[in-house]
């Protein structure tokens, strides 16, 4: 794929993304399959903590709060300033792994991430807390590309096909496990565990890294030709629009003076970078891969799981302790069958991806989960994990069937020195999709719950036969409790309110969830559009 781009006034054309004079690159040939295998584990390892902690502290913010005596809206920040930095760092790893090479910037990323949850877990107050998870996800978010541009560099023909399975395991099964995880944590130790538990792995990815990954040389001439502008351009458009989709749900979005000025913010420095990318020499993110459909269309399909995954984390521990009033600890057990289901389907795909059109695996993912959303969509207040079971079996086996085929069709197609700039612009799109998939559903929870609530209201009158039975057994009881008449009436009315808003609120989760798969069944048809893969590349010598 090549392409020129307009250079200044007096100067020629240049080719879009000429590849620099780098200094040779190791051999990944030269590595025997078991040091190729245990190198790629350990960077999972990385890539699986780093994406845990996206989710970790979600069912556990009230904990927290309560621990650094913050409120609500200082407490969300803690979650928000880890999304923000991570969705900037990894469209820049790819040129960080250039400068640094693959497995330094790994190593100092995951030494970064490893001292940044200690912080965490000894955080003195609520800003202290926010600014160290904003470095621990700016370091973590690093080491999510690079595994998969190792993968791809180590093995080839159906070690692959078995790397990318497990990739994609990973990538949605760890923000899947994390309110579970972070729940157990939090009710049999304390919420400063959930930041304590990564000091272990860490320090053994630290050490264990510049040992056994061999993949590239660093090339510290690129810091002299780098993108400076494009890389603050991208950092106002995806820091501000991930503020704005984050906190835009909680303030009316363009009702706010601050998520009106962010969003201008976004949009102006959106253009910007587009503009910075498609016409600088060495662009800090390849978005002129965009031009291979396959490529293109990958990116969409990475969204779309983005927006499955965590809109569905996102709405079911809500849910559950909205409308059931869950702990932490329940929640975590009654969405843990969605990672079991993962994890059984795993085997069951690594068989499928040798022997059938990857296009029809993940079709047929796309399709489990339009159909998962749809047995979400009828829910009641009383549904617990057992009704939760199936719809959620087949969101787990949905989710390994749908991005696994996802990372080979869109990166094993492009050429080896593209593979970093464009992996770092797949995992953005993910990451991506699930913040707007968050906002869009925590947009319809606020409204359409008042909607429902009044149509329900309106049914609320003195023709209502079990409305009046419920108020007059309420206040009788009330009644027989020694309270006055004006005291029991009071009582009923107020229970009265909350079932209805409960009735509400689980209405409009219905709701999100067929939102959710409207948008699933539009990503299944679009599946046909991709072009058949070919026999898979062979790891190149030089993948970097």
């Amino acid at each position: 794929m090549s392409s020129t781009v307009l250079a200044g006034p007096g100067q020629a054309t240049q080719p879009a993304v000429p590849v620099q004079p780098s200094a040779p690159a190791f051999s990944a040939a030269s590595m025997s399959t078991a040091a190729k295998v245990l190198a790629f584990a350990t960077m999972c390892v990385g890539m699986f903590i780093a994406l845990l902690d996206i989710q970790i502290v979600s069912a556990s913010l009230r904990d927290i709060g309560g621990g650094l005596s913050a409120g609500a809206d200082e407490t969300v920040w803690v979650q928000t300033s880890y999304l923000i930095a991570e969705i900037i760092v990894i469209p820049l790893s790819g040129w960080l792994s250039r400068v640094m090479s693959t497995r330094w910037l790994f190593a100092v990323s995951a030494a970064g991430f490893t001292l940044t949850s200690l912080l965490c877990g000894i955080a003195w107050n609520i800003q202290s807390m926010i600014a160290f998870r904003a470095m621990q996800g700016f370091l973590g978010g690093s080491m999510i590309p690079l595994v998969f541009t190792t993968a791809f560099a180590f093995f080839g023909g159906k070690q692959r096909v078995i790397a990318a399975a497990t990739i994609g395991a990973l990538a949605s099964l760890a923000p899947t496990l994390g309110p579970t995880v972070g729940g157990w944590i939090t009710d049999n130790y304390s919420w400063h565990w959930l930041f304590f538990i990564n000091l272990v792995p860490g320090i053994f990815i630290t050490v264990a890294v510049p040992l056994l990954v061999r993949v590239d040389r660093p090339n510290w001439s690129l810091v002299r030709g780098a993108d400076y502008l494009g890389m603050t351009l991208m950092a106002l458009f995806l820091g501000c629009l991930q503020y704005t989709l984050e906190e835009g749900p909680r303030w009316d979005w363009f009702g706010d003076d601050v998520i009106r000025t962010t969003a201008w913010i976004s949009g102006i420095a959106g253009v910007g970078f587009v503009w910075r990318s498609l016409t600088y020499a060495q662009p800090v993110v390849d978005l002129r891969a965009l031009k291979d459909r396959n490529f293109a269309l990958g990116c969409f399909f990475s969204f779309m799981t983005g927006v499955g995954i965590f809109a569905t984390i996102y709405l079911t521990p809500l849910f559950l302790g909205r409308v059931r009033g869950f702990s932490a600890l329940q929640i975590g057990l009654a969405v843990f069958s969605t990672g079991v289901f993962q994890v059984m389907s795993i085997p069951v795909y690594a068989f499928f991806a040798n022997r059938v059109d990857l296009r029809w695996l993940m079709m047929f993912g796309l399709g489990c989960f339009a159909f998962s959303m749809w047995q979400f969509a009828p829910i009641t207040h009383d549904w617990g994990a057992q009704e939760l079971l199936l719809p959620q079996a087949f969101r787990g086996m949905a989710q390994q069937f749908a991005v696994a085929p996802a990372v080979t069709l869109t990166l094993g197609a492009l050429a080896p020195e593209r593979l970093r700039l464009a992996s770092g612009l797949f995992n953005l799109m993910r990451n991506l999709g699930g913040a707007i998939g968050i906002a869009s559903c925590a947009t319809i929870l606020n409204d359409r719950t008042n909607l429902h609530f009044q149509r329900l209201a309106e049914h609320l009158n003195d023709s209502n036969e079990a409305m009046g039975a419920l108020l007059q057994a309420v206040g009788s009881n009330m009644a027989a409790l020694g309270h006055d008449v004006a005291d029991a009436q009071s009582a009923a009315l107020r229970q009265l309110w909350a079932l209805t808003w409960r009735e509400a609120q689980t209405q409009t989760f219905g709701d999100a969830f067929l939102v959710i798969m409207v948008c699933f069944v539009i990503a299944t048809a679009m599946v046909p559009l991709l072009r058949r893969a070919g026999p898979p590349m062979a790891p190149s010598a030089d993948a970097h």
